[in-house]
């Protein structure tokens, strides 16, 4: 029996080689377990990319996260000499009055963020790609921007190897079960280890691991197009943003142009496709792909051109669409990290700085209060 590890990942993408790194930085006996190939396109971080932004509509309680993350991307990226995180700019854009850019205002005016609140005509005319409705408004946020999201990945897995992690891939978790000792016994599909602590995150299969998780999480699925842009100029990483649009068509988020010659657009948030992560293929959908192409016709039609690329991906979702980061009710030495209800990545570097604090720990220097499973009881 290989081992003992002190703890073992369970789910090396976003969160788990960020944990695998943390950990394994810190000096600890870390294996990584993962499913398929390191830097897969079968869960939620593939796309090229990921929007960060540091005012955060979905609650104020996450800026002090997204704000240390900013730090860490930065911070990865000079030691592995590539850039991981790129400021663009972030601009979010809502109809006044329906609360999301008042939220992020809010929480910019509170943690102290560098912002600016732009009406319609404003928007338009620094940057002339959008067409927006008479009563959208915008919060530009200079700060933010996007992450490198499948570099990242192999970033951190590159620096936990060298700081001395085990990490397998092409390896399946089968079950897990406590010891007698107060560790874990972890059983794959090619053998059996032991560890002090288990970390699990598995994304979209975390109802596979946690049985009881499985009426708090949803999967849905959620499709990335590339267009064509019929004026590349626009979307210039120079002076195009990262953003976010509420529309009547949905609540879609895109990015300048940057390592494809498309121009992605993410399908509306709150589509809600259910779908089963054990499919072996991932299609994407063409309702969704209309959407894409209605959000263009009428509101970026600068980059209505032809269809270069769909991707589907998958969101975990929880009923309030917070995350689940808390060790197990009845197991303590089981740390919880999934899922992220399709907001997360952008969190990934600190999150995986905290699951290494409770592992090593028992606490964060975070409060993580809001991401608790007991909300779930």
């Amino acid at each position: 029996m290989p081992g003992p590890y002190d703890v073992i990942v369970v789910g090396v993408g976003g969160m788990g080689s960020a944990a695998c790194y943390q950990l394994a930085r810190r000096g600890v006996r870390v294996l990584g377990l993962e499913k398929f190939e390191i830097g897969h396109a079968m869960g939620s971080s593939h796309g090229l990319s990921r929007i960060l932004r540091l005012a955060y509509f979905q609650g104020e309680a996450y800026v002090p996260l997204v704000q240390r993350a900013r730090e860490l991307w930065l911070e990865t990226g000079k030691i592995t000499g590539e850039p991981l995180f790129y400021e663009v700019g972030a601009l979010d854009i809502g109809q006044e009055g329906s609360g999301v850019i008042e939220d992020a205002r809010a929480a910019s005016e509170k943690y102290g963020l560098s912002h600016e609140l732009l009406d319609r005509r404003a928007i338009e005319e620094r940057f002339p790609a959008f067409a927006l409705d008479t009563d959208h408004i915008g919060l530009y946020q200079p700060q933010s921007g996007f992450v490198a999201s499948e570099r990242a990945i192999l970033a951190h897995v590159t620096l936990a190897l060298y700081y001395g992690a085990e990490i397998h891939g092409c390896e399946a978790m089968l079950d897990w079960k406590p010891t007698a000792g107060g560790g874990v016994r972890v059983t794959t599909d090619r053998g059996v280890y032991e560890a002090g602590r288990l970390i699990l995150s598995p994304g979209a299969w975390i109802g596979d691991l946690v049985p009881a998780l499985q009426a708090s999480t949803q999967v849905v699925r959620q499709t990335l197009g590339w267009f064509s842009p019929l004026r590349p100029s626009l979307f210039d990483m120079t002076r195009f943003p990262v953003f976010t649009l509420e529309a009547q068509e949905g609540h879609f988020y895109g990015f300048p142009l940057w390592q494809h010659p498309g121009f992605k657009l993410g399908s509306p948030h709150f589509s809600g496709e259910p779908y089963d992560p054990h499919l072996p293929d991932r299609q994407p959908s063409f309702a969704q792909r209309d959407l894409l192409r209605a959000c263009l016709a009428k509101h970026i039609p600068a980059a209505n051109g032809d269809l270069l690329g769909l991707k589907a991906c998958m969101y975990t979702m929880t009923p309030d669409e917070h995350f689940i980061i808390d060790t197990l009710p009845g197991f303590e030495q089981v740390i919880v990290a999934s899922p992220c209800s399709g907001h997360g990545y952008k969190f990934a570097s600190a999150i995986g700085e905290a699951l290494a604090e409770l592992a090593t720990s028992g606490r964060s220097r975070f409060d993580l209060d809001m991401f608790s499973l007991r909300r779930f009881a």
